[in-house]
């Protein structure tokens, strides 16, 4: 197996939700043995997804990651990936924000809506339940008005009642110019600190690893992936939906892979030889 390394290495960014796992946590081995293949080559993988980082670390590691650098949080926090943490990962960047004035807004627009925030350490805080899977182990019910007492990673919003078009609806008539916000395929609202996005942690992690800007590839399926398209496309690199992504993800990408259902990711990484070789003739 020929390896490659210094100029020649590409960053793969792949998402994990409809992305790498199955909507119920199903992990494909043809999927497990093409990104394994393509670390393997030399090139940097990483892991970059809405998860806070004690949710993504079991989907990491079963992918076979004990090493490198995983993005969770939709870019709020940058993980180290170390088999010597009891956790299986050392955060080694944690972007905040004040929340208070965010959650007022959405309070008063969405006020039988259920809302939760990701704090520093990656635990929650909610006021009103949420699905069983979606806020991890260490979620702490709390009074609505103590969300808003000390700087969080994220703030989730979760509105039942609404389908998502009446949902981006609401959201754009709100106006959260402060933060970074992206909608899921329900009723779903994830929001950032201003700024941040998968696509600006990853530029971080790219500068670091020292991979020219034209060599990215990122793979995703929802709305907060946008982002890391239009960075990966506006450099020059690729950026590849998968085949259940909403049209409107669909549109911001270089080209669909098959549904998860369909080992997307697997479809996109065991052409990468191929698209290189297009590439440089």
């Amino acid at each position: 197996m020929t390896t490659v390394s210094g100029d020649n290495r590409w960053l793969i960014a792949i998402d994990i939700d409809g992305t790498l796992v199955h909507d119920d946590g199903y992990l494909s081995p043809e999927v497990v043995k093409e990104v394994n293949r393509v670390r393997e080559l030399g090139h940097e993988v990483i892991i970059a997804t809405g998860r806070s980082a004690a949710n993504a670390i079991p989907v990491i590691k079963s992918v076979g990651f004990d090493s490198g650098r995983g993005v969770c949080s939709n870019g709020a926090v940058t993980i180290e990936i170390e088999d010597t943490d009891a956790r299986g990962y050392r955060p080694i960047e944690v972007i905040t924000f004040d929340p208070s004035d965010v959650l007022k807004q959405l309070i008063s627009t969405l006020p039988d809506a259920h809302f939760a925030v990701e704090d520093a350490d990656g635990s929650y805080r909610f006021h009103k339940p949420f699905p069983t899977y979606a806020l991890g182990e260490q979620n702490f019910e709390t009074p609505l008005e103590e969300l808003m007492n000390h700087p969080v990673s994220r703030v989730v919003v979760l509105s039942p009642e609404h389908d998502v078009d009446e949902f981006l609806g609401l959201i754009s008539g709100v106006g959260l110019h402060s933060v970074t916000y992206a909608i899921g395929y329900t009723a779903w609202l994830d929001i950032s600190p201003s700024g941040v996005t998968k696509a600006s942690a990853l530029e971080k992690q790219r500068l670091e690893l020292g991979i020219a800007p034209h060599q990215v590839i990122t793979i995703g399926d929802g709305r907060n992936d946008i982002a890391m398209f239009q960075w990966a496309k506006g450099n020059g690199g690729y950026a590849f939906a998968m085949g259940q992504a909403p049209d409107d993800v669909q549109e911001h990408a270089t080209a669909v892979t098959a549904a998860v259902e369909a080992d997307g990711v697997a479809q996109v990484l065991a052409g990468f030889e191929g698209m290189l070789f297009s590439q440089n003739l």
